[in-house]
């Protein structure tokens, strides 16, 4: 009896093990929950991040422009020197679908004690997506403007940008 449980184990792990080879083998190497890295199993979809860069120098022409990563030529706000929390910083500007007077104040306030006077800090959402299999693609879209009188939203952008939510 001990003989058939052995046999009928060393199917069961055969079985799983073949299973387990042909799923990876089909999935580059990488197969969740069997991942490396697991909380990588969205790899691929496309994200969207925040951050600050300071246009105090730019031409206001050219600074509400989308351009791509490699085209940035502004210099970017280190948050946690203002105490903010990058992923929280991130979240709230991803993240809002409603661009209430509120919202923007509660930005501005953030913020407001640090901006020096004719300073400009654009609030950008950073946009990638993989491209090709091989390479990603990264698109700075300029989104909010601070300056010490307030929040000023990019006027190259339409509505739907600032409220697509009833929140």
């Amino acid at each position: 009896m001990k003989q058939v449980d052995q046999k009928k184990a060393m199917k069961i792990i055969g079985f799983t093990l073949t299973i387990f080879i042909l799923t990876v083998a089909t999935h580059d190497g990488e197969f969740w929950p069997f991942s490396t890295y697991p909380m990588f199993s969205q790899a691929g979809n496309p994200w969207t991040r925040a951050m600050i860069l300071d246009v105090s120098q730019q031409d206001e022409e050219t600074f509400w422009q989308s351009h791509s990563l490699n085209e940035r030529s502004t210099p970017t706000l280190s948050l946690r020197k203002y105490g903010v929390d990058q992923i929280d910083f991130s979240n709230f500007i991803s993240k809002t679908d409603h661009w209430s007077d509120n919202r923007k104040n509660a930005l501005f306030t953030l913020f407001k004690n640090d901006l020096l006077p004719d300073g400009k800090w654009m609030v950008v959402k950073v946009r990638g997506e993989l491209v090709n299999k091989d390479s990603v693609h990264v698109r700075i879209q300029p989104f909010l403007l601070l300056t010490e009188n307030g929040v000023v939203e990019n006027p190259l952008l339409d509505d739907s940008f600032y409220f697509r939510g009833e929140n």
